[in-house]
This record gives C-alpha cells, sequence and structure tokens, in this order.
C-alpha cells in the first residue's frame, strides 16, 4: 500500500490550500482516510476523517469550519480544502488510511495502517 501526499507549499495567513493523497495497493473504497499533522517540536495530532462511505467527516476542534475533507473513492484519491489558513496551521501533514474505524477512534493515529510521507504546509503572519 502507498500514499502520496501532494499540494503543500507556503502561503499567507489567511489563505487557502488544497492537500491531495493519492492512494494504491488495496481498495480504497473499504478504508477510513485521515489527516494528521505535525509541527516542530510538538507531537503528531490529528486533524480530519472521513468513513469508507464519504458520509461521515470528523475534525479536530481547532480546524472545524475551516477546513474540509473529502474523498473521491473512483480516483483513490482524499483531499483537504484548508480555508482561512493561520500560522498556526504550519506544520508537516500526513495522509493515512485505516480500517472501517468508528467515529470515536478516527482521532487515534494508532488506529491507522498507513502513512504517507508528508507534505510541508507553511503559514507566514
Amino acid at each position: 500500500v502507498q500514499l502520496q501526499a501532494s499540494g503543500g507549499g507556503l502561503v499567507q495567513a489567511g489563505g487557502s490550500l488544497r492537500l491531495s493523497c493519492a492512494t494504491s495497493g488495496r481498495t480504497f473504497s473499504r478504508y477510513t482516510m485521515g489527516w494528521f499533522r505535525q509541527a516542530p517540536g510538538k507531537e503528531r495530532e490529528f486533524v480530519a476523517a472521513i468513513r469508507w462511505t464519504g458520509g461521515s467527516t470528523y475534525y479536530a476542534d481547532s480546524v472545524k469550519g475551516r477546513f474540509t475533507i473529502s474523498r473521491d473513492n473512483a480516483k483513490y484519491t482524499v483531499y483537504l480544502q484548508m480555508n482561512s489558513l493561520k500560522a498556526e496551521d504550519t506544520a508537516v501533514y500526513y495522509c493515512a488510511q485505516g480500517g472501517r474505524l468508528i467515529m470515536s477512534t478516527m482521532w487515534r493515529a494508532s488506529e491507522y495502517d498507513y502513512w504517507g510521507q508528508g507534505t510541508q504546509v507553511t503559514v507566514s503572519s
């Protein structure tokens, strides 16, 4: 299984970026997808997740209302639309693939089996 994240970059505060994560190796539509991030000197933290059906999403409080996770099962790709970016959003963003997770466990990094390599997002203030 491979996950390839892309779309990171440098953006000014208040701007937007769209991250993509293309996957291969197993049937995409069967698995929960998540985004996590890790800032320098900090632990990896949950950002957003979407169930395999695409019907349910889950967000960290810090990004709720600004970020939107979506998926295209035909393209084996998950997206993270990030709007109204803040300096504190600066981090390496990782996509991850898990099993058929329930909502109460989607925030746990340990629930995900495979991880992408990460893409850097830098927000200048």
